[in-house]
């Protein structure tokens, strides 16, 4: 029997080989459909998973908000995650999962846990078309049970979720605060990927307010392609690569390719090796630090703080001009 350290050890590893591992579980039954459909979040989010204990109901909490729980002592926020999606669990909120990313702690309230499952990301497809407001960031295509159909999980997008119950949904980028505006060569831009819409907002509000021009793109795959496309229009012109793109930002978790392979293909190909790769992402902690580090990336952002972000662009961009 494996030891825990090696699971999780193990677990750790596949963020090198662009797989991950989702848990999925069930919300009930969806309004239209009636069905109940597969959800997943990626298990490096999971903090754990609890028998729902008692919750503590909190006088004039937004819809969607059951109350807070006293988790050993800590005092952690409890979502009605069947409720924001439109299902109607069948035999109520029996389980919480309990969540740590993006500089926070939350739980969600779900019916039913099935199982995890190992995937590579080439088997997640970006499904920002689907219904949801952007909650439902991808699909992933599970392996076929022996006979049957396909099995298809909706991969939930937790930070568009969470933004949209603050606030009314407000993005929250100052750009007083982002400081001074960065000049960069004339015609060269930030090269971004980001699967959530939010964040794409937000990444997109932060490159305006310091002056950079930017490509966005939605999945590591996008952005590869991008990033070879305009290296081959640079040397059509005379230029290089660097005159066109200054940096990518790039997130972790993304369908078809992650942000790891995303960076570790650049640092790999000599034409790229000297471009500047920044991984923004909510899944923080210090194992996936030490995995950036070993793609070579040159630096690790926590998301969401748009001045942390700029504060580090800004710090690279400026060591680059340095040394040019």
């Amino acid at each position: 029997m494996k030891s825990v350290q090696q699971e999780v050890d193990e677990r750790s590893n596949l963020a090198g080989t662009n797989k991950f591992e989702l848990l999925l579980f069930r919300l009930g039954a969806d309004e239209r459909s009636q069905r109940s459909e597969l959800f997943g979040i990626n298990v490096f989010k999971i903090r754990e998973i609890v028998a729902m204990p008692e919750i503590t109901a909190v006088a004039g909490a937004p819809a969607h908000v059951l109350g807070v729980v006293n988790l050993r002592g800590q005092i952690i926020q409890v979502l009605d995650l069947p409720g924001i999606t439109g299902c109607k669990p069948q035999t109520g909120l029996n389980i919480m999962l309990v969540t740590e990313f993006a500089r926070s702690t939350q739980a969600f309230a779900v019916e039913s846990v099935e199982e995890i499952v190992r995937l590579d990301w080439g088997q997640v497809l970006s499904s920002e078309h689907s219904a949801g407001s952007g909650m439902v960031t991808s699909i992933a295509r599970l392996q076929d049970e022996p006979g049957g159909p396909p099995r298809l999980a909706q991969v939930l997008d937790v930070e568009t979720i969470l933004r949209k119950l603050s606030e009314s949904d407000r993005m929250d980028v100052n750009p007083q605060t982002i400081g001074a505006k960065i000049r960069i060569k004339p015609g060269a831009v930030v090269l971004a990927a980001d699967d959530s819409v939010v964040a794409r907002v937000l990444i997109e509000q932060g490159l305006e307010a310091m002056g950079l021009p930017f490509i966005m793109t939605k999945t590591g795959t996008e952005a590869w392609d991008q990033l070879n496309a305009i290296a081959a229009s640079a040397e059509a012109e005379g230029k290089t690569v660097y005159d066109k793109v200054a940096l990518v930002v790039t997130d972790l978790e993304m369908p078809e390719m992650d942000g790891f392979t995303l960076t570790r293909n650049i640092k790999k190909q000599a034409r790229f090796a000297d471009m500047p790769v920044v991984i923004h992402s909510s899944l923080s902690g210090t194992t996936n630090e030490e995995h950036v580090r070993s793609v070579g990336a040159d630096a690790y952002v926590a998301k969401f703080s748009a001045e942390d972000l700029a504060g580090t662009i800004r710090r690279i961009l400026q060591r680059q001009t340095a040394q040019a």
